[in-house]
């Protein structure tokens, strides 16, 4: 069950409380500004995007309405969450159904807290042989780090605790939230 009385109040998601965050008003500025980088790096390129389903969707929808850039996109399904932590597998759902050879990649992830998930997928992707891959994460918990990936486009920094919203979830809800709730 989730209970949202006003935005930006504390909400109800299943048995947790969950406080103010991150408003839209700021992830907006930062998704944006994301943008205006990957637009000035690949002028006149054709990347490829790889949106980390599920919780990239929401993140990789907004990037691409301020990309001026011709790209292309595809959605793969990696997971390693079950509740508010990790379950220290990942599993992959959805595969990657197109060929990289030769493109240049963005790999966009919701969420970078322990590496463990990027750090299993990337030699895989690699072995595919693209021309190019970074990295464009909405949010990343440093403290949390036990795989340190490198993260070309960042968004926010933030404490190692759990959040939802923003394509966020916890077992399932939340993701719908404009904004970005933490655990308090």
């Amino acid at each position: 069950m989730m209970d949202i009385k006003s935005s930006m109040a504390q909400i109800k998601v299943h048995d947790k409380m969950f406080g103010p965050f991150l408003s839209d008003q700021d992830i907006q500025q930062q998704v944006r500004k994301i943008a205006e980088a990957i637009n000035s790096d690949y002028a006149g390129l054709r990347p490829m995007f790889i949106a980390i389903l599920n919780g990239s969707f929401m993140f990789a929808s907004d990037l691409f309405k301020y990309l001026t850039i011709d790209a292309e996109i595809c959605f793969i399904k990696l997971a390693s969450y079950k509740g508010t932590t990790s379950s220290g597998q990942v599993i992959t759902a959805i595969g990657l159904d197109v060929d990289i050879i030769g493109k240049d990649i963005i790999i966009l992830e919701d969420i970078v807290d322990t590496g463990k998930t990027l750090n299993e997928f990337l030699p895989k992707l690699l072995h595919h042989q693209p021309a190019s891959m970074k990295i464009a994460a909405l949010l990343h918990k440093p403290e949390a780090v036990k795989f340190p990936i490198r993260i070309d486009y960042l968004g926010f920094s933030i404490p190692n605790k759990f959040v939802v919203g923003y394509g966020l979830d916890y077992d399932g809800l939340g993701r719908n939230l404009k904004e970005i709730y933490q655990l308090v």
